[in-house]
């Protein structure tokens, strides 16, 4: 074994004298009792008559900080105490770690001791050699007092610990260690080996960063009596979809590894490594290295970055002043500048005390002002910047009850420091035609005056325009994202009633007011001719105008039995109400989120339930409203003459557009399917398919292939791609950790998702589903007094989360209306780059 060295205390009887001999009866374990049967009475706390805290004469031992010295060693303990043999998973551990530490660079190595007598930690001038101790432990109550407080000094003074599999079992009565392991395994998990998949979310950990992020293996599966996740940072997830879990399943938060720095020191676990085939496995045994070298101070990481005390969330504004919109209108959408100011818009409805409007023979009828305010984290005050006259204010009087035009998105000029240029997309006022109830949608380009930070509303530059119906709510869009090119992208709804149609496709040809369906998303969402229901995308150019870049998914010049039937300005057709989008300038991906229709449940007759969805977009394409929703589901024809009788299923591949409401192409472009997508029953709900590929929509044979995933009331908010600047001085900026994860989120904050992402790049633009996910609901509080309605969230160049909550009322602000920041306090990686250990021979 060359410097590896394995001692036991039949070999080393002078130096660990024997392990036997160290306990009375009364605390011996029994052999007849497994250490999954004692965990049911003994793991969950500490028991009545648990054995004392050390006396004081035990706790004397000291060590200097940091342990280890020139040579870097790991101390491999193996001791247990259930009576019989060595098991041969220990056997193959010790093996595998030897390797591990011969293997890698030079300046990576360490050498390996390994032991089963438990008086090695009562030796702190012994014990202070080592950069790391392992537990490959059976379990049970292995260490004396003495001895957990030789471990205690030993982690107080800056060591490594990592505990594998049934380490977990190890030291049932203590609270200490209990908060060293993280977690107790639950009495009642499996004890058979299965093939899982694991996901492995930490990405930059040495323990994860070269392990596939969907990890193929077999493996016994502990449960936990309590998941650690939000206390200790997990690394990697077992998915409970992919095996048999038992009874004690934790969930789709199934954490299996996961490190923290505890008590001075750093601690890895993993509830891996239970079989003996798990220490010839190559991947496992990166992981395995990995954590060695965190634990034994050869490199840095993070651990802080999802433990959920490291953030701090905090409201930036307060309720406006009674009948004033001082301090934020109806939040509707936010965009950070480079300076760190915080734009944030108001849609256009008032608070109480404005009065509605909704007899059409008023010349205000709908009337409302949209709000921009602008928030100067420097001095922490909140200036009204400009108000829009707009269409926006509006209860009751028409088809339906509400309207959702108004002031709906806020984009700066990528050279807005030298410029000033503000985009503004809204409806204004004064361009609605109350005879036919239609208006006009636009994107305009305004002048920020940089003395006063107040628009000059007489610079406005209108670059594009647009005609929407506003007889019958609903579906405006409202999101704007520049690329690193310059090409701006606007969001657009669908325009669309959500009635007439029960709440399924939203393809209902009959209700109209004078001539303009507003029924029918295949006039709008599935019409090439129009802009509405897409996400466009133009280049503003300096002089107020826009081109159309190349790679849109028209040119405008495509022809249907003659004539102009598509618009160049169309970069994605098929989506209902994007609210949000975002685009993230290292790759130039969109990433963009709609809201679905309104059905509950799913229909045999007419398809899926409402999907809520989100999509990474890498290409020009076709989502699919209102033809097909998720990963394909179509929706039934409903066309003339009887709309409450169906015709057949929509193609999703070779999708037509034959309403005759429709003025663009007949044939459309093949439906992409998206990533996410959820209904009131769970995340991403798929079913058997027919011959035809027609699922069966029997809610009984779904299946729900993103269990982190529910709706009820449901209204989809992306959110941002996070970038880690390293060469950003900020102390609010998240952790690396999350670099790359994609933000996904909900209005509502119960059982619908406030999550991150993590996507493989070879499949996202597919429809690829999500590989890992991690909640944000204990990060992005929710709650009555925390961000109960998320509207928009974006990070700002300070490297914080920047959170608009809507308020507790709809179509109005209240005092609840807010902008909060969300700040990570949780400090660099560990250890200090001054106690890295220096590998010397």
């Amino acid at each position: 074994m060359g410097d590896h060295v394995r001692f036991t205390s039949h070999q080393r009887p002078g130096l660990l004298r024997g392990l036997s001999t160290k306990r009375t009866t009364s605390r011996l374990w029994a052999g007849s009792l497994t250490a999954g049967v004692l965990a049911a009475g003994l793991l969950t706390a500490p028991a009545a008559d648990a054995r004392p805290a050390p006396e004081p004469h035990l706790t004397t031992m000291s060590i200097k900080s940091p342990p280890g010295g020139a040579n870097v060693r790991v101390l491999l303990f193996h001791g247990s105490a259930a009576a019989g043999d060595e098991s041969p998973v220990v056997n193959a551990g010790i093996e595998a770690i030897e390797q591990i530490g011969l293997s890698g660079p030079a300046n990576q190595r360490f050498k390996v001791e390994a032991t089963d007598d438990a008086a090695v930690f009562t030796q702190a001038t012994r014990l202070g050699r080592y950069n790391a101790i392992v537990f490959l432990t059976g379990g049970g109550d292995v260490l004396d007092p003495e001895q957990e407080a030789g471990l205690e000094a030993y982690m107080e003074a800056g060591g490594g610990f990592v505990g594998i599999h049934d380490a977990a079992r190890a030291e049932p009565y203590s609270d200490w260690f209990t908060g060293l392991i993280g977690a107790r395994p639950a009495a009642a998990g499996p004890a058979n080996v299965q093939r899982a998949t694991v996901e492995v979310g930490d990405r930059r950990h040495p323990a994860g960063k070269d392990l596939p992020p969907e990890w193929k293996r077999p493996d016994q599966w502990p449960n936990w009596v309590k998941s650690p996740s939000g206390e200790v940072h997990t690394v990697a997830r077992v998915r409970e979809s992919t095996y048999q879990p038992g009874a004690s399943r934790n969930g789709w938060d199934h954490p299996i590894s996961w490190c923290r720095d505890y008590d001075g020191g750093r601690s890895f676990y993993t509830g891996m490594g239970g079989t003996v085939s798990s220490y010839d496995e190559t991947d496992f045994r990166t992981h395995l290295r990995g954590a060695l070298l965190w634990t034994t101070r050869l490199v840095q990481a993070d651990c802080k970055a999802t433990i959920t005390a490291n953030y701090k969330a905090e409201r930036l504004t307060q309720p406006n002043q009674p009948g004033q919109n001082d301090q934020i209108g109806e939040p509707h959408g936010l965009v950070t500048a480079p300076d760190g100011r915080v734009f944030y818009i108001g849609r256009g409805g008032a608070d109480a005390s404005r009065p509605v409007i909704t007899d059409w023979n008023n010349p205000d009828v709908g009337k409302g002002k949209g709000q921009v305010h602008i928030y100067d984290p420097k001095t922490g005050k909140v200036t009204l910047a400009g108000e829009l006259t707009v269409f926006g204010n509006k209860g009751g009087g028409d088809e339906l009850t509400k309207v959702e035009e108004g002031l709906l998105g806020i984009e700066l000029d990528p050279k807005f420091e030298q410029n000033g240029w503000v985009y503004l997309h809204y409806t204004p006022h004064s361009r609605i035609n109350r005879d036919t109830h239609m208006a006009e949608r636009r994107v305009s380009r305004f002048t920020l005056d940089p003395a006063t930070d107040k628009l000059d509303l007489g610079s406005e530059k209108v670059l594009l325009k647009w005609p929407v119906q506003i007889h019958s709510c609903c579906h405006a869009g409202g999101g704007m994202a520049w690329d690193s090119k310059g090409n701006l992208y606007i969001a657009t709804g669908d325009n669309n009633s959500s009635g007439f149609s029960g709440g399924y496709s939203g393809n209902n040809p009959q209700p109209a007011y004078k001539g303009v369906s507003f029924a029918d998303a295949r006039r709008t969402a599935g019409n090439t001719n129009n802009l509405n229901g897409k996400i466009l995308r133009i280049h503003p150019e300096s002089d107020g105008t826009y081109t159309i870049p190349e790679g849109n998914l028209f040119t405008g010049e495509e022809t249907d039995e003659g004539g102009g039937k598509t618009r160049g300005e169309i970069y994605v057709m098929g989506v209902r109400n994007p609210a949000r989008i975002f685009v993230d300038k290292s790759t130039d991906i969109l990433y963009a989120g709609w809201v679905g229709p309104d059905a509950g449940q799913p229909s045999p007759t007419w398809g899926p339930a409402k999907y809520d969805t989100f999509a990474v977009i890498t290409k020009a394409g076709n989502r699919g409203w209102p033809y097909c929703m998720g990963d394909k589901q179509p929706y039934r024809d409903r066309n003339l003459p009887d709309p409450s009788q169906p015709l057949g299923w929509y193609d999703c591949d070779h999708p037509k557009n034959e309403s005759p409401n429709n003025d663009g192409l007949v044939n459309l472009p093949p439906v992409t399917g998206n990533n996410i997508w959820y209904s009131p029953q769970g995340g991403a709900p798929d079913y058997p398919r027919d011959a035809n590929g027609v699922p069966s929509y029997k809610q009984e044979e779904a299946t729900y292939r993103l269990p982190w995933l529910k709706g009820g009331g449901q209204a989809a908010m992306n959110g941002p791609v996070y970038r880690y600047d390293a060469t950003n001085a900020s102390e609010k900026k998240w952790p690396a950790y999350w670099d790359g994860k994609w933000f996904v989120g909900d209005f509502y904050d119960a059982d619908q998702p406030r999550n991150a992402v993590l996507m493989d790049p070879r499949t996202q633009g597919d429809g690829g589903l999500p590989v890992h996910s991690e909640s944000l609901k204990k990060i992005v509080p929710t709650g009555n007094d925390g961000i109960k309605n998320l509207m928009d969230w974006k990070f700002g160049p300070d490297g914080a989360l920047y959170v608009l909550d809507y308020g507790r009322g709809f179509f109005t602000s209240d005092s609840k209306s807010a902008l909060w920041r969300i700040t990570y306090t949780g400090g660099g990686p560990t250890p200090a780059a001054d106690q890295l250990a220096r590998r010397t021979e």
